[in-house]
């Protein structure tokens, strides 16, 4: 008599642990309502260390950069948080350099500012830079570069960190380039900037009503 209900709690444990694993990919709901604070907020941003575009092995390193937008609290996922109205690659007496010569980014703005994930714990928020799209020159050569840029934003520190994966930005057009950039190539887009409100750091917070 007892082996039949050893067994059956053997089946009944076994059939547990198999409905708790069917239910805890959706118990991992993501964050659809964004809190920005302040809200509406204005925001500038500038680089913290180098910004760097790299095309085919070749790296477009500009020491300075700033940027200005805008942030809003939203609902969704994913979620339009913010816009980058404008950004600057380079300075007078910096310019962006690569091993082909000096390097002029002119934007096409705005970008969106887009959040998908929030870890609590962390403070941290994953998402994506959106709609970027810049034409680059580098002497004779002229390319333009669209998509999207993976980022994580730190509330504590006010730090976008910019680290895009190959695949996300395209080049889509290129003149005078020859094999150094062609057409379809993926660049990657990698940097930090620091946010401000003002004299405040903003911050972005995630939840599920």
């Amino acid at each position: 008599m007892k082996k039949p209900i050893r067994n059956l709690a053997v089946v009944a444990g076994g059939a547990s642990a198999a409905f708790a694993l069917a239910i805890s990919p959706a118990s991992a709901v993501p964050s659809t309502v964004w809190t920005v604070s302040p809200s509406p907020a204005s925001i500038t941003a500038v680089n913290s260390g180098n910004i760097v575009l790299s095309v085919n092995g070749v790296a477009m390193t500009c020491t300075k950069s700033n940027g200005s937008g805008s942030g809003a609290s939203a609902t969704g996922n994913p979620a339009t948080i913010g816009s980058i109205s404008a950004i600057a690659f380079g300075a007078t007496g910096a310019p962006c350099t690569s091993v082909l010569g000096n390097v002029t980014t002119v934007p096409v703005t705005p970008w969106s500012i887009v959040a998908q994930d929030y870890t609590a714990a962390t403070g941290v928020t994953k998402g994506y830079i959106g709609n970027v799209d810049a034409t680059v020159t580098v002497g004779a050569c002229v390319f333009r570069v669209t998509g999207k840029a993976s980022t994580t934003y730190t509330n504590s520190t006010g730090a976008l960190a910019v680290n895009s994966t190959a695949g996300e930005l395209t080049v889509v057009s290129s003149t005078g380039c020859g094999v150094a950039v062609p057409v379809g190539a993926k660049p990657t887009f990698k940097g930090t900037y620091l946010f401000k409100s003002g004299s405040a750091i903003p911050t972005i917070v995630g939840s599920n009503p």
